[in-house]
């Protein structure tokens, strides 16, 4: 009898994200036209985008940053899988410590490596080269939650926990960035992460359903599944935002 491989691995999806295919193959192509030679992600899971961004551009490098050993392995596998290995390096330990300046930088659902939204901007803006790029992927309301739907959310989640998505915008601007591509996850795209998030331990607890790990399991796939349905589902979005550093910083007079 197996055990579980983990709750929350991910080993089902393509992307740790609510992205498609095709949404991740429209920024990659766009990403890839400004031309990096160095690409930093940061809080990379297993380095999906990282990798397709580095196939896209054969002349560049990237390093991808996570605190989950399991997943970067996973991306070391991919890498050298593609022939990618030479060119990709997987680091563990917490993006704040493993900072190093970018012409891509790619950061999603990562933000609070650094503490707030405002926060991530802020550092992330000294992070990427003159004329380079940004992509900064995050969770917005698609509309204010009641105080019913937050109840059925997470734990101590509360409506500060995420801006609006013209609030958003509005902080990358504050933080000196320009907003090149302003997009944000489809209803089927959720639907698509939530159900592959939790495909692997339903298929397990059907093979398993007798294993001493089963109600745990059981009750971690249905509490996650409710705030899923009941809570955040047509109210939690996620935006991806493709944005802009100047090539040259404007003259103090």
């Amino acid at each position: 009898m197996t055990h579980p491989s983990g709750f929350g691995s991910g080993a089902r999806l393509t992307f740790n994200a609510p992205l498609s295919d095709a949404r991740a193959d429209r920024l990659v192509a766009d990403l890839a036209a400004s031309n990096p030679s160095t690409v930093l992600d940061l809080g990379c899971g297993w380095g999906e985008l990282l990798l397709r961004v580095l196939e896209a551009v054969p002349g560049a490098r990237g390093v991808g940053v996570d605190l989950r050993g399991a997943a970067l392995e996973r991306g070391r596998s991919d890498a050298a899988r593609r022939g990618l290995a030479d060119r990709v390096t997987f680091v563990e330990g917490p993006a704040a410590d493993h900072l190093s300046d970018a012409d891509l930088v790619l950061s999603s659902g990562a933000y609070q490596a650094f503490g707030t939204v405002a926060d991530a901007l802020g550092v992330l803006r000294e992070r990427v080269n003159p004329g380079g790029r940004l992509l900064f992927a995050a969770e917005i309301w698609e509309r204010i939650p009641t105080d019913g739907q937050l109840a059925r959310m997470w734990p101590d989640m509360t409506a500060e926990d995420c801006h609006l998505l013209p609030d958003l915008v509005d902080l990358t601007i504050a933080a000196g960035f320009r907003p090149l591509r302003i997009e944000t996850s489809t209803r089927d795209e959720w639907d698509e992460f939530e159900s592959g998030y939790l495909a692997g331990p339903e298929e397990w607890l059907l093979a398993n359903g007798d294993h001493p790990e089963a109600d745990r399991v059981r009750d971690q796939v249905d509490t996650h599944r409710a705030f899923w349905l009941r809570g955040h589902r047509g109210v939690l979005g996620f935006a991806f935002l493709t944005l802009g550093v100047p090539t040259a910083e404007k003259a103090s007079s």
